[in-house]
């Protein structure tokens, strides 16, 4: 598939290295010739420096030959302009960069196939997280019957250097399933010999409701959160706010601007806004960050995040989440007292690989810290997996199915499980296992 991306900020060049590894045709137009030099280096696409809206530039990417154009600048206006541009030249399918509500009713008149939104995608996955508990990922599927949670194996946790076949002996059911074990920047699909040491960052499939025995095993929390501090008034931190005060979580929010303070104590009477340095101990200890079950350090500078976490995390805070933009730092989070990251750009990217990807996929998660992903899948009637049993299909290493939906049933399966036709089925899968998807799926 050819596709032309349009900016090459954190969602762009994220999504050109990563389609561009799957082996799709990537354009990316990017109007500094600066970062267009430094991304033509690093990456396999073609770079065209423009303004991803002018009909020069798109002319000059060969947008008629486009299966696909995907425009995240970080201008709205742009972004549905290039969008309209591919609607009229004929383009099969346009995917637009909106945050502004009140342009997304004219966005899809003009033909966008697609309209995203990073930081509301963001916020509800910084919610979902807190909802949680103790952990750093929460996933839905099969509308909230199955869950991928992730985590980090605490200390003296009795999952501690248990290999997993060892650790399945001793479970009482089979509610749940470990899928993926990521440690530092390598990335395991679960094995039986694969080995649990503390630190690991443990990803699980589990039907909903049925957790208890998998949290107690790792060491985490299930403790509900009631009080919440956030660093910044970004857009993200805002939104996180007002979602966090509607799930009826004590919320204050800390920034150094007296001006955003004041606009979001006017703009939501529910949130406790505080004007003062985010990273300073005497300002944090002044807000109770020792009693607060979360800090979510959400400006917009992945440094003054990181150091507002550390401070409180220092100073007592239960758990501490950091906005990051560069991925670059995120494998290194976990092991200087960050419990979980998020990151605008990745919850973008879910949304758009499942467009692009689209046929027998249902939906697509990446993860902060692994190059796996996540994918649901429908079984075709002419797969050659239907009627076989999951033992009997020689999965790659690189691959797993932690659970499968059939009709109005959501189940982890056994070895011994068959798959039918229509069934959906949740892969666990790395980069080079890709291509086996869509045997598995026929």
């Amino acid at each position: 598939m050819r596709i032309v991306i349009v900016g090459a900020g954190a969602v762009g060049s994220y999504l050109a290295e990563r389609l561009s590894a799957e082996g799709q045709d990537i354009v990316l137009i990017e109007s500094d010739a600066s970062r267009a030099a430094e991304l033509q280096g690093e990456l396999d696409v073609l770079v065209v420096v423009g303004n991803g809206a002018s009909p020069a530039s798109l002319e000059e990417a060969e947008i008629g030959r486009a299966d696909m154009l995907i425009a995240v600048t970080s201008s709205d206006a742009a972004n549905i302009l290039a969008a309209h541009a591919a609607t009229r030249i004929g383009v099969p399918h346009r995917i637009a960069r909106v945050e502004d509500s009140s342009l997304r009713e004219e966005a899809a008149e003009l033909g966008v196939d697609l309209l995203i939104d990073p930081g509301e995608a963001a916020a509800h996955e910084l919610v979902s997280t807190i909802k949680s508990g103790g952990i750093s990922e929460a996933i839905d599927f099969a509308d909230g019957r199955l869950q991928l949670l992730g985590g980090f194996i605490s200390p003296g946790a009795p999952a501690s250097h248990l290999t997993l076949a060892r650790l399945r002996s001793m479970v009482r059911g089979w509610t749940w399933v470990v899928v993926a074990v990521v440690r530092g920047s390598d990335t395991l699909i679960a094995r039986g010999s694969t080995e649990l040491l503390p630190g690991d960052h443990v990803i699980i499939m589990a039907e909903a409701g049925r957790t208890e025995e998998a949290f107690e095993i790792f060491g985490w929390s299930e403790e509900p959160f009631n009080k919440v501090i956030i660093l910044g008034t970004t857009r993200l931190a805002r939104r996180t706010a007002m979602l966090l005060c509607e799930e009826g979580v004590g919320t204050t929010l800390i920034d150094q601007d007296a001006d955003r303070v004041r606009q979001v104590a006017t703009s939501n009477s529910k949130v406790v806004a505080v004007h003062g340095d985010p990273t300073d101990p005497k300002v944090l200890k002044s807000e109770g960050v020792e009693n607060s079950d979360a800090v979510l350090a959400l400006t917009g500078w992945d440094e003054i995040n990181i150091l507002g976490c550390l401070v409180a995390k220092a100073m007592g805070a239960r758990k501490t989440v950091a906005r990051f933009h560069r991925l670059d730092l995120v494998k290194i989070l976990p092991g200087v007292g960050i419990d979980s990251g998020v990151s605008s750009r990745l919850a973008a990217a879910n949304e758009i690989l499942r467009f692009v990807r689209r046929g027998s996929i249902y939906a697509v998660v990446t993860f902060r810290d692994s190059a796996a992903e996540a994918i649901e899948i429908e079984v075709q009637p002419t797969s050659p997996a239907v009627g076989h049993s999951l033992s009997e299909i020689h999965l790659p290493h690189e691959m797993i199915v932690g659970g499968i939906v059939r009709g109005k049933e959501a189940f982890v399966p056994l070895g011994e499980s068959v798959i039918e036709a229509g069934d959906h089925l949740i892969v666990i899968a790395l980069p080079e296992a890709f291509p086996e998807l869509e045997k598995l799926s026929g």
